[in-house]
């Protein structure tokens, strides 16, 4: 498993720990972000985080997500765009803790980006979510992204794709799915060691 140290090389701006007063490890939201955004949604933490796992459910309600293939346990593909313009990008989820939060990197060179989802309960039994992006363009595009008016199309954007995703969940009034598991720097985290692995396939070990 990478070092903490490693990791946050790798991925410069991923949010980092902190211990409150009431001794609670808690993570730290990106230090620099271009866009936040919340919704409430009125089912419950689990519900909602639950169903925010089904990636490739995406496209059932999002404007812009065409298609989400898995590619290794951390790595989804997405297929997004307007129209017959199509743009197909990598994603490794970095962080997750169920129930509470999530983050990803993009794995593209030019442009890439970071984000974060966090689920939170509100007083009347819902779910507050907060996604989170930092935006990090090359060359020229850096200009714009950091333009006020880029900003701002791309918070309406994200706000827009999470209403999108409350209607959806609201609708249903369940999770179509979920994933439980845990993330640590980009490696899935088992309860409990893996058994020892035959280097020939289907052979036993032992």
């Amino acid at each position: 498993m990478a070092h903490e140290d490693d990791a946050r090389q790798a991925v410069p701006n991923v949010p980092g720990m902190r211990t409150d007063g009431d001794g609670v490890t808690r993570r730290r939201p990106l230090r620099e972000r271009h866009v936040e955004e919340t919704v409430e949604v009125a089912v419950p933490v689990r519900t909602a985080y639950n169903q925010w796992t089904q990636f490739k459910s995406f496209p059932r309600f999002s404007t812009v997500v065409h298609g989400v293939e898995q590619i290794r346990p951390t790595v989804t593909a997405w297929t997004i765009g307007y129209g017959p313009l199509r743009h197909r990008f990598a994603v490794e989820i970095v962080e997750q803790d169920p129930d509470a939060y999530l983050a990803w990197r993009g794995l593209e060179q030019t442009p890439s980006h970071q984000g974060e989802v966090e689920f939170r309960p509100t007083e009347s039994g819902g779910t507050a979510i907060t996604v989170r992006m930092l935006l990090e363009p090359r060359g020229a595009a850096r200009i714009l992204t950091r333009s006020s008016r880029a900003a701002r199309l791309t918070a309406r954007l994200v706000h827009g794709e999470l209403m999108n995703f409350k209607q959806f969940l609201e609708g249903m009034g369940q999770e179509g799915g979920a994933w439980r598991g845990t993330i640590r720097n980009g490696r899935v985290q088992h309860d409990h060691p893996e058994p020892p692995r035959s280097r020939v396939a289907q052979w036993p070990v032992g």
